[in-house]
């Protein structure tokens, strides 16, 4: 969907805008074209024409990486809070229009996003097919602050956080599991000890930020374990690389046992003996916003236990 903001006879789009924000978040393009699900190519092009329109410079290039100027930290917070209030306008509008039309922003980490969420959100669109869902993929972190900022309705995160602003509704449970590769020595299926996870073995860990990383440290330091005496192989931004990463390796790796079943299901991955708290899907939601219809009924499903 594209808008306009006009200033001086000058357009911006808001596509430019949430595409800045996108990237400026995860100092990343590839990850930022993921998450809005454009091409990192489209993501790069619609930042150098941002740039070059207005003469300004909102990131540094070093290498492959990008980093935030500080004109683009300044702009970061003025492009959020028009964002914000563009929602809150479709808001308005979904509702005058009867649900027959108009737009659900949703954040949701990855897990949930590929596993969790799915079906709720074809229930949804079966019943209010012309009400169009934004789904935009992060971790538990960028989750929590979409939502505070008003960029997204409604949140769905693993585990538990910190956030006065938002509300956080239990919706489902997800085991975590710990896997590793056939030929690792923990695919014996042999009852592992807690000293066992600090020993010799290295891990593939999500980054910092992710639910699954921050409920696995969590656990650890309720063994009487320090998460920090971990052996760090690798740390990779996606379910889907950590498992890969485990199939070539010999190294383990906690994720959900929904992420990892179709690995478990071909053998690639084995479960390792050794249980891990069970953790919750959380919803959240800004306690001081206006909540449409739309949200409340995606809520209403969601919240229905199958």
């Amino acid at each position: 969907m594209f808008y306009s903001i006009k200033s001086n006879g000058i357009l911006m789009t808001f596509e430019q805008l949430a595409i800045f924000v996108a990237v400026a978040e995860r100092e990343h393009l590839t990850q930022a074209a993921a998450a809005i699900h454009l091409t990192p190519s489209a993501v790069s092009s619609a930042i150098k024409n941002l740039e070059a329109f207005y003469g300004v410079e909102l990131f540094h290039r070093v290498g492959r990486r990008i980093e935030l100027t500080q004109t683009g930290r300044v702009f970061l917070g003025e492009a959020k809070a028009t964002i914000a209030r563009v929602r809150s306008a479709e808001l308005m509008l979904s509702e005058l229009g009867g649900l027959r039309r108009g737009k659900l922003s949703l954040y949701a980490s990855q897990t949930i996003a590929s596993y969790w969420l799915p079906p709720f959100l074809m229930r949804f669109k079966q019943d209010y097919p012309g009400i169009e869902i934004d789904l935009t993929i992060g971790n538990t972190r960028t989750v929590a602050e979409a939502v505070t900022q008003g960029e997204a309705e409604l949140g769905f995160v693993e585990g538990e956080i910190e956030a006065p602003l938002l509300s956080a509704k239990i919706v489902a449970e997800d085991a975590l599991i710990i896997v590793v590769a056939p030929q690792h020595p923990w695919a014996d299926r042999r009852p592992l000890t807690a000293k066992d996870l600090v020993g010799q073995t290295s891990w593939v860990m999500r980054e910092q930020g992710s639910g699954t990383r921050s409920e696995f440290e969590h656990a650890i330091d309720n063994l009487k374990l320090s998460h920090d005496d971990l052996k760090l192989a690798l740390v990779l931004p996606s379910n889907e690389a950590v498992l890969s990463a485990v199939c070539a390796g010999n190294c383990a790796a906690v994720i959900s046992s929904a992420a990892a079943r179709a690995y478990l299901h071909e053998g690639l991955v084995i479960k390792a003996a050794f249980d891990l708290p069970v953790r919750n899907f959380r919803m959240l939601r800004h306690t001081q916003r206006h909540s449409s219809k739309a949200s409340e009924i995606l809520e209403g499903l969601c919240s229905v236990k199958t």
